[in-house]
């Protein structure tokens, strides 16, 4: 990873920070207080945008640049988290990872394999596509708050074949040194803000599932099309996205996700500057649409 080079827009992205969790708490409420499920489903369509450039500055909380001064950008970090919910520091444990781990035989689900199995690599293709897939940073929250002790399971426990293929060892490894009492504080607070928020707006259980379902599929379709069946590199192994304008704004130019694996100390505001137009750059709809294909079987096999 390079030093710090590019300028933090902090102030920017503090109000971006600003507005955009205003604009999801205000969704949420309107979901929940209207009468008409074509209103609740418009909000959460919305909803499921404005949390994705939320998460947009999540991630760039977790690689450190969300603002120049550390504290600040843990504080924002904290908070943004909240909203999905997670923990920074879980979140950054798992992202981080990822950065090591990317197209590696951990982290191939567009892929089966020699010797994996593919009704469990289909399982998790089609988790990914539905939205299932967001179900999991929660979840693990959660199992990380009751039971941190899971996180260090025995080598003999990792090294099974369902514990490879899912990347659930590769992640676990991730964990050993982790600042767990920290972790673990953060976690409580994103749980006891969601609770805080459904309280105080009167959050209605359809209001609420609607909001998050759509968010849940917006964002698991991208976090996978931006790297399915990119060439197997751990820096260049994904895509730079064509995609609308307005949508590569709110998610923060996040579809320029190659740029960002080549160095992802670069804010968001700075990514245009280190693409290459001139290579190949597929659309996301074209990614996405054979995702839906399901997953392939690895060359040669």
């Amino acid at each position: 990873m390079s030093e710090q080079t590019e300028p933090i827009p902090g102030a920017l992205n503090l109000a971006l920070a600003a507005a955009a969790s205003a604009s999801a708490l205000g969704l949420l409420a309107f979901a929940s207080h209207t009468s008409s499920w074509g209103w609740r489903i418009a909000a959460a369509v919305a909803f499921s945008y404005v949390n994705n450039t939320i998460f947009s500055l999540l991630h760039e909380a977790v690689h450190g640049h969300l603002h120049p001064h550390p504290r600040v950008n843990e504080a924002a970090g904290r908070f943004l988290a909240a909203f999905f919910p997670t923990g920074l520091g879980f979140q950054r444990v798992c992202h981080l990872g990822h950065h090591r781990r990317n197209r590696t035989d951990a982290e191939v689900f567009d892929y089966i394999l020699p010797g994996e199995s593919r009704l469990l690599k289909t399982v998790q293709w089609y988790g990914i596509l539905t939205g299932l897939y967001w179900l999991l940073p929660p979840l693990g929250c959660l199992l990380y708050l009751v039971w941190p002790g899971f996180f260090h399971l025995p080598e003999r426990l990792r090294n099974t074949r369902w514990s490879r293929q899912t990347s659930t060892a590769a992640m676990l490894s991730g964990f050993e040194g982790a600042p767990e009492r920290t972790i673990r504080l953060e976690i409580l607070f994103s749980f006891a803000f969601q609770a805080a928020c459904i309280w105080l707006l009167d959050l209605s259980a359809a209001g609420w599932l609607a909001c998050y379902a759509a968010f849940g599929f917006n964002w698991s379709s991208l976090q996978y099309a931006d790297h399915a069946f990119s060439e197997r590199d751990v820096h260049d192994g994904a895509w730079n996205l064509r995609v609308n304008r307005l949508v590569q704004y709110l998610f923060l130019n996040y579809h320029h996700h190659k740029a960002h694996h080549r160095d992802p100390q670069i804010p968001w505001v700075h990514l245009p500057k280190h693409v290459d137009f001139t290579e190949k750059r597929p659309s996301f709809l074209s990614i996405w649409l054979r995702m839906w294909l399901g997953p392939r079987t690895w060359p040669g096999e």
